[in-house]
């Protein structure tokens, strides 16, 4: 397919503060003279920020990595996940088109985009809210027909589901996404077939789901503010400058050969001048914590207000001598490690999901918001 850029475009391009300072540590991800390397995020980030990947955005980010604006130019023409034209504003709906969907009736649900949004795909509805396009096989076959939007999934869909979802999208409400027709995931719609111990122990949503739902907003674009700008192997905390200068085309170096590997001296040393990572520290000796034959007066605590603990894991808890928070909240690093071993078909999970720091705000009385939503009964 052609790509080309918008023919309307926007006089200047910057980033923001926020964006501005993660670009930068990414930079730095990568030796002297190869900040081309970072290319694909940064033009990535630049259209996160704007929607679309526009012509002075990509010449932004070709100066900040000393490239030739050429050279960013054909990677963002390339990839057809940057989007040339503007998108609309609330989101820009992403119809997977290939065999499964297109059996299963994506064809119903691109005539819900060309009736509710626009008549040709890459073109803004009437208010600018949103746009459409078909794209080829998202990866969510068993699931069809599924529609992207934003970085979320919505699965299972009919025509009516999906122009519903448009509808609460338009309204400023943040539809649940996943599959729409009441499955859990991609399991049988009628049910697990196998590995059927697993059935119980699962929270109200998948995994994917339930982080969505956690953040309440599934089509935000990121804007630098979600996560701290982590350069651990600068070894400070500032991140490195840009590149700076003309962009220069990469040419063997003059009067060196290459060697039998076909290697000149251009090209990044073999050995790294870094300093070497430092040993990783000694796992735990496993040790086994105090447990009890059975819960205190009063009853046990409820365990599945502990957010990885599920029913299963708590009968499971249970059977180890765990029945209150507290309990939970005294394991040292040695206990936890021989926790950690003796969860059957869940291993290690309590150190992954946080338990003791979760038990010891629980052991106070105090609440998590995924506590918070268990006493609801909006969970389990």
């Amino acid at each position: 397919m052609l790509r080309r850029l918008a023919p309307v475009q926007p006089d200047r391009f910057e980033f923001t503060p926020a964006n501005l300072a993660w670009a930068k540590g990414q930079i730095t991800k990568y030796p002297e003279g190869r900040q081309a390397s970072a290319v694909i995020p940064l033009l990535w980030r630049a259209q996160e920020q704007e929607g679309w990947l526009s012509k002075p955005a990509i010449e932004y980010v070709a100066d900040m990595l000393g490239m030739a604006h050429i050279r960013a130019l054909e990677v963002a023409t390339f990839y057809f996940m940057f989007q040339l034209q503007p998108v609309g504003s609330v989101a820009h709906v992403q119809v997977c088109g290939t065999t499964s969907c297109m059996i299963c009736g994506a064809g119903e649900l691109i005539a819900v985009c060309k009736d509710r949004i626009a008549a040709q795909p890459f073109t803004r509805s009437a208010d600018g809210k949103f746009s459409w396009e078909e794209v080829e096989c998202l990866g969510s076959c068993a699931n069809a027909p599924m529609v992207q939007i934003g970085k979320d999934y919505y699965e299972d869909l009919t025509a009516e589901r999906f122009a519903a979802i448009l509808d609460d999208l338009a309204a400023g409400k943040v539809p649940v996404p996943g599959p729409q027709n009441g499955r859990y995931s991609s399991e049988p719609l009628s049910g697990l077939t196998s590995l059927k111990e697993f059935e119980s122990g699962r929270t109200q949503y998948n995994a994917s789901v339930q982080r969505a739902v956690d953040l309440n907003d599934t089509v935000k674009r990121i804007d630098g503010t979600e996560v701290p700008i982590l350069t651990p192997w600068t070894g400070k905390a500032a991140p490195a400058t840009p590149a700076n200068g003309k962009a220069r085309e990469p040419k063997p170096a003059k009067g060196v050969a290459a060697d039998a590997t076909g290697v000149t001296v251009q090209e990044a040393p073999a050995t790294s001048k870094g300093k070497p990572a430092q040993a990783e520290p000694a796992p735990a000796r496993a040790k086994k914590p105090r447990a009890l034959k059975a819960p205190r007066k009063g009853g046990a605590d409820d365990l599945k207000q502990i957010k990885g603990v599920g029913p299963k894991l708590e009968a499971l808890l249970h059977s180890l001598g765990f029945f209150h928070f507290d309990q939970i909240a005294q394991w040292t690093a040695e206990e936890l490690a021989w926790v950690d071993d003796n969860l059957e078909g869940f291993k290690g999970r309590a150190s992954r999901d946080g338990w003791v720091e979760q038990a010891r705000l629980l052991a106070t009385g105090g609440e998590t918001e995924f506590s918070r939503r268990v006493k609801k009964g909006d969970v389990y």
